[in-house]
């Protein structure tokens, strides 16, 4: 720490520590392709990454996949109390553990999967806040790689959903980097190409920010694509008050034919015998015009839909477990035992799936 004037806080600041190319060369570093990883080294962008995470001084931070440790830097120059690091990669322990050598009592590494990690011990008990509270002084931060962020947000927001995992201490913040594509669906408004599941699922649980894009080229080596940086804020009051398990099955199954009108995709939800009858039931309960496409769909409706499903699953346990796509598989097996005609209209459909 530097000296400071009397009464006041000393600032943190790290001790002067090799640049991330040289941490690179000196371990020898070199980004896996098969893992899809990539390295920002520019530190003005780390350091613009971290601003969008909020005020972080003294606060607890996990950080997912530091890998060379640029974003860490700029985490410790932020004057958190605490950095978890999380890191599946052997290969950049060393040059992590130098950088928790420069900051001591600071930072705690673990060398692990952050889609297996328990969360919930994460952090100090005494941080835990109610939900209806400010959200706590905890903040997850991650420049992850592409092949992992859309099966780790949505683990994440299935936690945000049951108040578990790294929200049991209340609505934790996360800042983190998708392809710039995922980023935009992420934040799609209704009537946009990129609405999607992924807006639905985020959008009713959280306030999602898209902050700013990182171009392709600051990364080494250099993605085909850029990246976005999107800030995440759970909601006091989910915007579809329903089992994450129910919400995601309805979304999935309108977006499952997203050029079609809607009412096709919630076909799916319903077993062939009756299948006409119960989707206009659906239809006409939650309001919903069949001839809009999935994509045109507001919050609202969505939210109507899942009322409405919810209501006939109660009335029929056997509904939620049916499974569109087994349906299929069991129709296409018993075809070829019967050697039945009419295969390439099916075969269609199965391709679309």
């Amino acid at each position: 720490c530097v000296m400071a004037a009397p009464g006041k806080v000393a600032a943190f600041r790290l001790p002067p520590l090799p640049t991330i190319g040289e941490i690179i060369k000196l371990f020898r570093l070199k980004a896996l392709k098969q893992l899809s990883q990539n390295f920002l080294l520019d530190l003005r962008l780390t350091d613009k990454i971290v601003k969008q995470a909020g005020e972080l001084k003294n606060a607890h931070v996990c950080e997912v996949g530091p890998g060379p440790g640029g974003i860490t830097r700029s985490i410790l120059s932020a004057g958190v109390e605490q950095l978890l690091l999380i890191e599946k990669d052997a290969r950049f322990i060393p040059g992590l553990q130098m950088l928790s050598e420069a900051a001591p009592g600071k930072v705690h590494i673990v060398h692990g999967d952050i889609l297996t990690y328990k969360m919930e011990k994460a952090f100090p008990k005494h941080l835990k806040k109610n939900w209806e509270d400010e959200p706590p002084d905890i903040h997850i931060i991650g420049n992850l790689p592409f092949s992992v962020s859309t099966p780790l947000i949505i683990k994440w927001l299935e936690n945000v959903s049951k108040r578990d995992g790294p929200f049991i201490y209340g609505r934790t913040q996360m800042t983190l980097t998708f392809q710039k594509e995922v980023g935009e669906r992420l934040t799609a408004n209704p009537g946009s190409k990129q609405r999607s599941r992924l807006s639905i699922m985020a959008q009713h649980l959280c306030t999602v920010e898209n902050c700013f894009i990182i171009p392709g080229q600051a990364f080494v080596p250099k993605p085909e694509v850029d990246v976005a940086v999107v800030h995440f804020t759970p909601l006091v009051q989910p915007k579809i008050q329903q089992p994450f398990e129910l919400v995601e099955k309805v979304v999935q199954s309108v977006f499952q034919f997203r050029r079609k009108y809607c009412f096709r995709g919630i076909e799916t939800l319903f077993p062939e015998n009756g299948r006409l009858k119960r989707t206009e039931q659906l239809m006409m309960t939650a309001n919903v015009d069949p001839t809009l496409r999935p994509f045109q769909l507001s919050m609202s409706q969505f939210r109507n839909l899942c009322n409405a499903y919810r209501k006939m699953c109660d009335e029929d346990p056997s509904l939620f477990v049916f499974n569109y796509r087994e349906e299929l598989r069991q129709k296409k097996t018993k075809r070829s035992l019967l050697g039945s005609t009419g295969q390439t209209e099916q075969t269609e459909e199965e391709n679309q799936l």
